[in-house]
């Protein structure tokens, strides 16, 4: 193994036993020594989410890092996807996790149904002062396309069955 390796392997077993600082330390070494190596990259952007000292802007930039070197990496797009739909960046989880379904295909339903489900219970909070009726039935609206989507079920067919 080289130094990178490592500390990777050093972070990984840090991560595991939920020392995210120590873990977040090994992640650096290695993106220090390689800032080419996505995994270093999404390692300390996991670690780096048990630290509340980082900014969430810096963890978003660790994770779109790791998945500019690695862009058909399914759990870097899932985790980054996440990521920004807590962050309330709902466009931008949007387009990953459609990115995660396009490169995944065999578990599309299961990142069209994790968007869906995540943006109906998260936006209308984010959104809360603007949210009116209106606004509340697109959320709705269009979290019920991603699951009908993820599902492979038409809408006449969805409206048929639910009648």
């Amino acid at each position: 193994m080289t130094g990178v390796e490592d500390e990777i392997a050093a972070g990984e077993q840090a991560l595991g036993q939920l020392d995210y600082a120590a873990a977040y330390k090994h992640f650096e070494k290695a993106t220090k020594a390689d800032a080419s190596n996505a995994l270093a990259w999404f390692g300390r952007a996991e670690s780096a989410l048990g630290l509340p000292d980082i900014e969430p802007e810096e963890i978003l930039a660790m994770y779109k890092k790791a998945v500019e070197l690695r862009p058909d990496d399914p759990q870097f797009l899932e985790a980054l996807a996440s990521f920004c739909m807590d962050m309330g960046r709902f466009n931008e989880a949007e387009q990953y996790y459609n990115k995660a379904a396009e490169v995944d295909g065999d578990n599309a339903s299961l990142y069209w149904s994790e968007f869906g489900i995540n943006y109906r219970a998260k936006a209308p909070i984010v959104m809360e002062k603007f949210l009116d009726d209106k606004t509340r039935d697109l959320i709705t609206q269009k979290a019920l396309n991603y699951v009908l989507k993820a599902l492979n079920l038409p809408k006449d067919e969805a409206r048929r069955l639910l009648q």
